[in-house]
């Protein structure tokens, strides 16, 4: 296929798609960096081996894959043409990702209260690297969150239909990698020793 081809718009969707997937290649080498250097780490003498990860991990994990099926929902409906079950949809999404930054940082207290902090005289290798993985992962489903009030946004106003809707797909496409992100950091986390 000559990306060349097409229509003003068909150019467009496609430069913002592939945007899109850049960005998340440049997410996954992120990340990527930042497991291997906790595998790296892993074997210095002071690494925690028995840390107990937070219930709030495991509770966020069920929220998030639970939130990537009502944005799923959400691109049905606009799909079918169902707009205010779609914007019901979206609506439970974005209460979902608000439950899971909330749920994250409900996990930090966990953690401090066990005597695990990210830096400091009591702090540990291990410790800081979950937390500051944690951390990224969060500030990544801020963005998320920004981009799902925008969809949010722009189909109250009626800018999606079933055969418009490339502002839903990037959001959904995004929404569903931060999903699938954290599913993988949690095993990481939790199988890494």
């Amino acid at each position: 296929m000559d990306l060349t081809q097409g229509t003003q718009e068909e150019k467009n969707e496609r430069a913002k798609k592939m945007m899109l997937w850049f960005g998340i290649a440049s997410l996954i080498m992120a990340f990527a960096a930042l497991t291997s250097a906790y595998i790296v780490s892993s074997s210095r003498e002071d690494w925690i081996k028995d840390l107990e990860l937070p219930t709030s991990f495991l509770i966020s994990t069920i929220v998030i894959i639970i939130s990537s099926l009502t944005y799923f929902m959400a691109k049905k409906a606009t799909n079918s043409g169902n707009s205010k079950m779609a914007t019901s949809w979206l609506l439970v999404t974005l209460v979902l990702g608000v439950a899971f930054v909330v749920l994250q940082f409900s996990g930090f207290s966990e953690m401090v209260a066990k005597g695990y902090y990210f830096t400091g005289p009591t702090s540990n290798i291990k410790t800081s690297y979950v937390f500051a993985i944690v951390l990224l992962h969060i500030a990544h489903v801020a963005a998320g969150l920004i981009s799902l009030l925008v969809v949010v946004y722009n189909h109250v106003k009626g800018k999606y239909t079933s055969d418009k809707m490339l502002g839903l797909e990037l959001g959904a496409t995004f929404w569903h990698f931060l999903g699938i992100l954290w599913v993988y950091l949690i095993l990481f986390i939790y199988f890494v020793n």
